[in-house]
């Protein structure tokens, strides 16, 4: 156990650091703190001694040297268990440091405002700061380094229980944290520096990319059970995305639940009006809006019960009994439930339903900066595609015009179809997808699959509205939805062959709209 004797505070982010000093004060632990921190806690009168007063060395260089100083690194790093370490300190008159309460400048919070220069953002990289960090957590045997606020409660109630030491585990489990913080900093530092070009204007992807994630848990297995698997969290988590979710019941969730579930999610919260999307290996098998969830539910699953058999539902309301009700009516099989929020009667039905996984995650804004995908030897990186074409970003190109009706379901197909594996083509109507062809290497197979399911389910898809997430190379796929009873149709255009496509629309009689932007997704 390490008895704190002393500790050197000096914090950029001061939440719950006046009660954590009062604590270690209580403890008679000696503070020495610089600048903003130790005035801050003299104020809420906790006894400080300034660090230039400790070293008898002055800050100097407008506060770049403060702590870069024999008696700060030789109190931290000195080895209590080697003769010649305590002998060398006490020759240079260097008391020991027992911890190390450390928070780093706010570099990535002051590049990511808006005309932040480069100068403001060297002026907040941070050097004491790391140094101390690094140096504590290097000797954690001797040293307790605390870099978070969050685990400012635990370590009080572990000094209350031990009178006033801290354990070899908790010092250990620190270090991997502070060394986790300064590699997360100085990734940040990397990447906004090489993102500059020669004329310091930053671009969108660095030369060098640095990113850390936080295991949140080991999962059973991988897409198959002879893979191994693992979900990782974002350290810099955006409001509203999946891996924000809280399992409110259920079995543990799989390598391919999670996948599935951030498909639904990512899908359902893009609509503004009560929606309903179900989702079954990684693509939409019915999405639909209504004036409520039940309504919107009801047809979602109507789109295709076969496939929506064993799938993933998101909702982007709370679910009330009404909904849970619905689905046992039909003996409906859902492998993960998604929602902002359940009702009380709802969550105890589902207490029948042990097995059921349900997931609660905050709507919210914000989406991934930039999307990966791993290629032998290699990454992948993307801006996400955030892009929704508005009704005035429409191009009517054919002799029929739409109809405000069909204009809606036009936009409620484009919607959905940039969340269906290309090549994609959905068929909607009244506010829900009638049928979904996904992945299939020929646009014209996507289409006739699209018709085949919707007859399966039957439903008719005379007047319905079409979307295509890229052009049509050839006017055979519009003739194969024209056949199946197509009213109107969206999809990109930029084909050399538009001129054929849209003659073949207006042979048809079938309204189409093109919007300039293609969604494929692999």
């Amino acid at each position: 156990m390490t008895i704190i004797k002393r500790a050197l505070i000096s914090v950029s982010d001061k939440r719950g650091i006046v009660e954590f000093a009062q604590t270690l004060q209580g403890f008679g632990v000696e503070i020495l703190s610089t600048g903003g921190t130790a005035q801050l806690l003299r104020d809420n009168h906790v006894t400080v001694t300034e660090v230039s007063d400790y070293t008898g060395f002055p800050e100097m260089l407008d506060g770049r040297v403060k702590t870069l100083h024999p008696k700060i690194h030789g109190g931290i790093l000195g080895r209590r268990d080697l003769p010649t370490h305590v002998s060398a300190m006490e020759q240079a008159g260097i008391p020991t440091i027992d911890m190390v309460v450390v928070n780093l400048y706010p570099f990535r919070e002051t590049v990511a405002k808006p005309g932040c220069t480069l100068e403001e953002a060297i002026e907040h990289i941070d050097i004491g700061g790391p140094a101390m960090v690094r140096a504590a957590a290097k000797n954690h045997a001797h040293v307790v380094v605390v870099t978070d606020p969050d685990d400012y409660p635990f370590l009080a109630r572990e000094m209350a229980s031990s009178g006033g030491a801290i354990g070899a585990e908790t010092r250990l489990a620190l270090a991997k944290k502070a060394f986790s913080h300064t590699a997360e900093y100085d990734g940040a530092i990397s990447n906004y520096l090489t993102a500059l070009d020669a004329r310091n204007q930053k671009q969108t992807f660095p030369d060098r990319y640095n990113v850390q994630f936080i295991k949140v848990m080991d999962l059973r297995y991988g897409e198959n059970p002879h893979q191994h698997a693992a979900f990782y969290r974002d350290i810099n988590l955006p409001a509203g995305s999946l891996a924000n979710f809280t399992q409110l019941q259920g079995k543990e969730l799989s390598y391919n639940n999670i996948a599935d579930a951030d498909a639904a999610w990512e899908c359902v919260k893009t609509f503004g009006t009560p929606a309903c999307v179900i989702v079954k290996h990684a693509n939409p098998c019915g999405v639909a809006i209504d004036s409520g969830l039940l309504g919107a539910y009801e047809k979602a699953f109507q789109t295709d019960p076969t496939s929506a058999f064993g799938g993933i539902i998101a909702f982007n309301g709370e679910v009330g009994i009404d909904v849970v009700n619905a689905m046992n009516a039909r003996k409906h099989f859902v492998e993960v439930l998604i929602a902002p929020g359940y009702s009380d009667e709802a969550k105890a039905a589902f207490a029948s339903k042990p097995n059921l996984r349900v997931l609660e995650v905050p709507l919210g804004g914000g989406q991934n900066v930039l999307e990966y995908k791993r290629i032998g030897g290699g990454l992948l990186l993307q801006t996400p595609d955030t892009f929704n074409v508005g009704r005035d970003q429409l191009k009517v190109v054919t002799k029929k015009q739409p109809t405000p009706e069909q204009l809606d379901d036009l936009l409620f197909a484009w919607r959905v179809a940039k969340f269906v594996k290309s090549n994609a083509i959905v068929f909607c109507g009244n506010g829900m997808t009638l049928g979904v062809g996904a992945g299939q290497m020929s646009r014209v197979d996507s289409t006739r699959i699209a018709a085949i399911k919707a007859a399966n389910a039957g439903l008719s898809l005379q007047g319905s509205a079409v979307a295509s997430d890229a052009f049509f190379p050839f006017r055979d796929g519009v003739d194969v939805l024209a056949e199946a009873g197509a009213a109107c149709v969206i999809q990109p255009g930029g084909s050399i062959r538009d001129d054929e496509v849209i003659a073949a629309a207006d042979e048809h009689g079938i309204a189409m709209v093109m919007t300039g932007i293609r969604h494929f997704r692999h």
